[in-house]
């Protein structure tokens, strides 16, 4: 996992999505078209957090969110996910 330079504000946090699956269990490889977007990622930065929400989440946590949670954004040619702590909904 390599530094990014991003300091998410408040209550949000910084997530790099996991790379979608590209075969399946029985062995099948997923085309292109037909691949979903992963709702899974590592928290790679937290914001300090609020009097009223402080953030339980550390950098490194392998976390679950909702399918349109987060607004997208690239940097150094990568993908990541920027939302609040209260999108995520589990950590695995």
């Amino acid at each position: 996992m390599s530094t990014i330079n991003i300091k998410p504000l408040a209550d949000r946090v910084l997530i790099e999505p996991a790379a979608a699956e590209t075969k399946t269990s029985s062995g099948l490889y997923i085309p292109d078209t037909a691949k979903e977007k992963p709702q899974k990622g590592i928290v790679v930065a937290v914001g300090p957090g609020t009097k009223e929400n402080p953030v339980t989440l550390s950098v490194g946590d392998t976390v679950l969110y909702g399918k349109y949670a987060g607004t997208e954004l690239q940097h150094d040619g990568k993908d990541f996910l920027i939302m609040k702590e209260n999108d995520i909904l589990a950590i695995v």
